[in-house]
């Protein structure tokens, strides 16, 4: 079968994957709020650290893999973060330059976590740009190469508060360093169906890049790729959306222990908040409608129902049906997203317009839903609007020039 995404024209998926891109950034904004309220600030780094680690390295492997440019080097590392829902393209505008193979360098132009995080003050930005980031950033490295190490030049707090670039970092590879230890989440997450999941090759006869095996770029121009690699980096770029919330699921009941119902509440939250900006995101940036057919046509779009071999899904009309599948075996997502609990695709649909609203029916993963239209606008859940403090909500993309980056 067929992407969920392969209907999209070229143009659409090249507009599609850098949104998929932000859209899985914004996790981390939809759940972080419930960590601080449960367990308090050094908790929610922890949570923060164990998310990105226990996920990252499994994605990227992925992808570079499914775009041929696997390799051990500093380049093959930043063509991985440029295909990252930890550095989603302009949010997080990375600017890298390459001295050798084994030396290379970026610093952020623009860093929208930092600018969501500097309001709550100094504490809390050096929680994420020194606490959280040290870890991250070398546990990204380590799916390329483990003896890789990105290292601060300056990042913040910002001394003079209005400090450009952001933060700058050198990258390293010694082959005489100890290898970096990945942390035993990574193992649990790696026997997950998203992590072995196989999706179709990319068809290398058709116009356009087929893959990233060329130089590195300093922006990635999405319109050059092929319609197939294009699908293909849609489809991954949705499963990192599934593996970054089931490490974020796994830092989660770690501190909820035994108690199920903080558990489900802090992951039912993270959920809704997520699902409804992401489907704002993708209803504004395609040009979607907003009647029900509209709305049940978003939600195929959704990285919650994606990509196909994962989520068993399927529409007609108004109407979506949820059997089980893959994603209900792993937990994550979808297991929330039930008749019982339909907040999810309420928040997904009433993206489209707040008129509208779900019937269910059926058992926690065989299900139906039908988007109706009422005659009342709802309110915004109130988990939408605790993740539209993240800027990503709005965030808009401009055209950039892609241009090769030379070793110097």
């Amino acid at each position: 079968m067929p992407s969920r995404y392969h209907h999209l024209s070229r143009e659409q998926l090249a507009v599609l994957v850098p949104e998929l891109l932000l859209i899985g950034h914004l996790i981390d904004r939809a759940g972080m709020p419930y960590c601080l309220e449960a367990w308090g600030e050094e908790e929610m780094a922890r949570v923060a650290i164990e998310e990105w680690a226990a996920a990252s390295p499994i994605y990227t492997r992925r992808m570079q893999r499914a775009l041929a440019f696997e390799g051990d080097d500093v380049p093959t590392i930043f063509k991985g973060m440029q295909l990252d829902i930890g550095a989603p393209p302009q949010f997080m505008d990375f600017r890298y330059s390459v001295t050798d193979r084994w030396h290379g360098a970026f610093h952020l132009d623009h860093c929208g976590a930092l600018l969501d995080v500097e309001p709550m003050g100094a504490g809390m930005v050096k929680k994420m740009c020194h606490d959280i980031e040290d870890p991250t950033f070398d546990a990204t490295a380590v799916a390329t190469n483990p003896k890789a190490r990105m290292r601060p030049i300056h990042r913040p707090p910002r001394t003079p508060a209005d400090r450009h670039p952001h933060c700058a970092w050198t990258v390293e590879i010694d082959p005489d360093s100890p290898g970096v230890e990945p942390i035993s989440a990574l193992a649990v997450n790696q026997r997950s169906h998203a992590a072995t999941l196989v999706l179709d090759d990319i068809d290398p006869g058709q116009e356009g890049q087929a893959d990233y095996s060329g130089p590195l770029v300093s922006d990635l121009d999405f319109g050059a790729f092929s319609h197939s690699a294009l699908v293909r980096m849609a489809d991954e770029v949705a499963l990192q959306n599934h593996l970054l919330n089931l490490s974020f699921q796994l830092a989660v009941r770690k501190r909820a222990g035994d108690d199920e119902a903080l558990f489900h509440r802090v992951a039912l939250r993270q959920l809704i908040g997520h699902a409804g900006v992401a489907a704002e995101r993708l209803h504004r940036a395609l040009g979607l409608g907003g009647g029900p057919e509209d709305a049940a046509y978003l939600v195929e779009l959704h990285p919650l129902m994606n990509p196909r071999p994962y989520v068993e899904f399927s529409r007609d009309g108004a109407a979506i049906t949820v059997s089980p599948s893959l994603a209900h075996e792993d937990g994550g997502w979808l297991p929330l997203c039930t008749p019982e609990e339909p907040d999810a695709l309420r928040a997904i649909v009433r993206a489209a317009d707040p008129h509208l609203d779900v019937e269910t029916a059926g058992t926690a993963t065989e299900w139906t839903a039908r988007v109706v239209l009422t005659d009342t606008p709802a309110r915004e859940a109130g988990e939408v609007a605790v993740t539209k403090f993240s800027k990503g909500a709005g965030f808009g993309f401009e055209p950039r020039k892609s241009l090769p980056l030379f070793v110097r």
